[in-house]
């Protein structure tokens, strides 16, 4: 408990000067608003972030066991979509309860996990920018209209605290 409030408190240390301070109403507001939208689509929305992130980085592919031996197009693979929409998912579902909890909160699985996870594939700083600039476009098409400046930046604090939050478990 006391791990996720320091990442909080560290994150926001680290990001005041930048304006990635804590995570006003305005901003959970965009963020809900935008979530919204994409939830009864997720599974294609998730899939499109995955794809974004194999089009910017392919080798990304390799983080993945079950892509490895795979002979289909990524949007194909049996195993891709429902692993997308899950991380889309639960990215999203952080990012809106993150002011009523005022921290960053998984359900259905543990930050430890999901730490030991990405430190055992390696996971590094570049890896979560690339995903972030995907999550971002992904969200950017499915907001249409809706999308602004303000939203972008809001998506943006949720995902930096939730890599914050995720960096802290990073162990073996």
């Amino acid at each position: 408990m006391n791990d996720h409030l320091n990442a909080t408190a560290q994150h926001k240390e680290n990001c005041g000067s930048m304006g990635g301070e804590s995570f006003t109403e305005e901003q959970e507001a965009l963020v809900v608003k935008s979530w919204n939208v994409m939830k009864k689509n997720a599974g294609e929305w998730g899939l499109k972030f995955f794809i974004k992130i194999f089009e910017i980085a392919p080798s990304a592919q390799k983080l993945f066991s079950f892509l490895k031996d795979s002979n289909v197009p990524l949007e194909q693979n049996p195993k891709l979509k429902p692993h997308a929409k899950s991380v889309f998912v639960m990215t999203c579902e952080a990012a809106v309860q993150l002011r009523k909890a005022g921290k960053v909160v998984i359900r259905d699985s543990s930050l430890k996990k999901i730490g030991g996870v990405h430190f055992k594939y390696g996971v590094v700083d570049e890896h979560f920018e690339v995903t972030k600039y995907a999550l971002l476009e992904t969200i950017k098409e499915a907001a249409g209209e809706m999308w602004s400046a303000e939203m972008k930046n809001a998506w943006s604090v949720a995902y930096d605290q939730l890599v914050a939050a995720i960096k802290t478990e990073m162990k073996p």
